[in-house]
């Protein structure tokens, strides 16, 4: 019998089905201390607990490291499905105070949300509307979004991830700004929401603080299309994301690579999703 001949890489059928001279998009922002953040989750702080010159080795080398401390909800960060609750209940009728007792969720845990390589589609609502950036508190309708599709050449379909490039994130260096507490921020609205689930979308991203409106002067007062995606629907929810760099290739559909960490319990995971385009 002869022996099967090694595969070269580039015969992989996985790699052969990649773009010639494919191009990834970073779809994260950086995570740094001081970057904006909710007030309703502890932020980000980064330091180093050892320095080069703190200790070295008999040979010369020597080491730095450092402490992260983080919200599972800060910077770009996917929701698990325990993230939020309606009447008391997660996503498929879980009670939410039994699932998190002793402090971890047993049930819709950030360890089960899934890692996903999938189709991808930029909704650029700020380019249906000829602007760099939103109105701060605009409510993006499913109408917006249909036009989006369109200009895109593109609709989401069954177990593709959705984007929604409003352009706020041009303000991610100004904190008070990104959040908006004065003007609001924009967001898509519980009928856009319905939109992108009557699709089958897998997970919904946008480049804000919070994937749906918040009006100004309202804060995170209230959450509908958390409720109707997480709760409702059992689809995910990623906030923060960097959309400027993939709106400029002009590209509306791409790979979408994900991978969240597994914090067993937890309701959310920071997330570093690249687009994979030709």
């Amino acid at each position: 019998m002869t022996a099967p001949q090694p595969t070269q890489p580039s015969d992989h059928p996985l790699l052969a089905a990649l773009p010639a001279d494919p191009h990834i998009v970073e779809l994260g922002q950086p995570l740094f201390t001081g970057m904006p953040c909710s007030p309703n989750h502890p932020g980000f702080r980064m330091t180093l607990a050892r320095r080069h010159g703190d200790m070295v080795r008999p040979d010369g080398g020597s080491a730095a490291n450092e402490v992260i401390v983080t919200g599972g909800h800060v910077g770009t960060h996917i929701d698990a499905l325990s993230h939020v609750s309606h009447q008391g209940k997660l996503h498929g009728g879980i009670d939410a105070a039994e699932a998190q007792t002793g402090g971890a969720f047993a049930q819709h845990g950030a360890e089960q949300t899934p890692a996903m390589v999938t189709r991808g589609v930029l909704l650029d609502v700020a380019a249906v509307h000829g602007v760099d950036t939103l109105p701060g508190g605009y409510g993006v309708t499913a109408e917006d979004l249909q036009r989006a599709a369109r200009l895109g050449g593109a609709e989401p379909g069954q177990g593709d991830v959705a984007v929604v490039r409003t352009g706020w994130a041009r303000h991610f260096d100004d904190p008070v700004a990104y959040l908006g507490k004065e003007s609001g921020v924009p967001g898509i609205t519980e009928d856009a929401g319905a939109w992108l689930v009557a699709r089958g979308v897998r997970a919904v991203g946008s480049d804000t603080t919070a994937c749906e409106q918040i009006a100004p002067g309202a804060g995170h007062s209230v959450l509908p299309v958390h409720r109707l995606l997480l709760v409702e629907h059992g689809v995910y929810i990623m906030e923060h994301l960097a959309l400027e760099d993939l709106a400029a290739t002009g590209q509306h559909t791409f790979l979408f690579v994900v991978t969240p960490l597994r914090i067993v319990g937890g309701t959310g995971s920071p997330i570093r999703p690249i687009a994979v385009v030709a």
